[in-house]
């Protein structure tokens, strides 16, 4: 009896195990199809946001309405040894007079020859008096290389874009102070006290924020605005063939100087008229002045 049963319970396992698997084999597709489905989904949204950046990038060359705006700013982050290193501070530190300080500086930011060109001249005194303040505020390399980097990233700030953007430069300036001034690692360190950086924005403000506009004429390209206006109903104006150019510009000096004669006319016209107008009130004037004398009939009844 207990062999029967058994045998009975083996052979319902032995059924129910080639359901399990292809119950196992069926979710297994199922999740296989729809791994595939999002992935090929992913594909796809990637595909159509890089089709949608390139297909913006081509308007924004072909519309030079879309680059009006300034471009966005770059987040605040820690800037120390960003741009003068251990090694370049060392050899800052070794100058001793202003001269020797601009050789240096323009050797380290690749400046060329800054006698010849007048924004790598600005650079290089912007740099040199950073250097002086630092110094005078008994700055340590790493406070020097950070404040160097912080003005550094405000000027390219500044010349990204000839429109203006002080407000915004002024907040992201003190945003790259405050990830100097407070300790919160990995976003922010504490190199500078309090007292330092209120000493560094006021430099800041009183040097660079001052001649802001200064700094975005020198550095940034000149933008003129070409407008053109289309009104809804109305026909584009006509284009003359260039063969009858030369008697449209015969027709227009005669009309041109027609049009002085008459102005010339007029003006004779004008002044004709005030000068009558001032000799009535001139006359007006002198008729006024003079004494009030009595009429000759009343003179003589006063006599008697």
């Amino acid at each position: 009896m207990l062999n029967r049963k058994a045998s009975h319970f083996l052979g319902m396992r032995v059924q129910s195990e080639p359901e399990h698997l292809s119950e196992l084999r069926r979710e297994a597709g199922k999740d296989r199809s729809s791994v595939r489905g999002s992935a090929l989904r992913m594909r796809a949204n990637m595909q159509n946001q890089s089709t949608a950046a390139a297909a913006a990038k081509a308007k924004a060359d072909e519309d030079p309405g879309a680059n009006l705006f300034p471009p966005p700013l770059p987040r605040p982050r820690i800037c120390m040894w960003k741009y003068l290193d251990i090694h370049s501070m060392h050899k800052l530190e070794k100058t001793t007079n202003a001269e020797e300080m601009r050789e240096v500086l323009a050797e380290l930011l690749e400046l060329g020859r800054p006698e010849q060109r007048l924004q790598d001249a600005i650079t290089l005194d912007l740099f040199c008096h950073m250097l002086i303040f630092c110094r005078q505020q008994g700055f340590s390399l790493e406070q020097t290389s950070a404040a160097c980097a912080m003005l550094q990233d405000l000027h390219k700030a500044c010349i990204a874009t000839p429109l203006g953007n002080v407000e915004e430069c002024y907040c992201y300036f003190t945003s790259v102070l405050f990830c100097h001034g407070v300790r919160r690692p990995p976003f922010s360190i504490d190199l500078f006290k309090e007292e330092e950086l209120l000493a560094l924005e006021d430099y800041v403000v009183n040097t660079y924020f001052r001649h802001f506009k200064l700094y975005k004429y020198v550095f940034t390209s000149q933008v003129r605005l070409d407008l053109s206006l289309t009104y809804m109903g109305l026909h584009p104006p006509i284009l003359w063939p260039e063969s009858e150019m030369g008697h449209i510009q015969v027709l227009r000096a005669y009309i041109k100087t027609q049009m002085n004669k008459e102005l010339v006319q007029l003006q004779q016209l004008v002044e004709e008229r005030l000068k009558a107008s001032e000799e009535r009130l001139n006359s007006k004037l002198t008729a006024l002045e003079r004494p009030f004398q009595l009429p000759p009939g009343k003179a003589k009844s006063k006599t008697k």
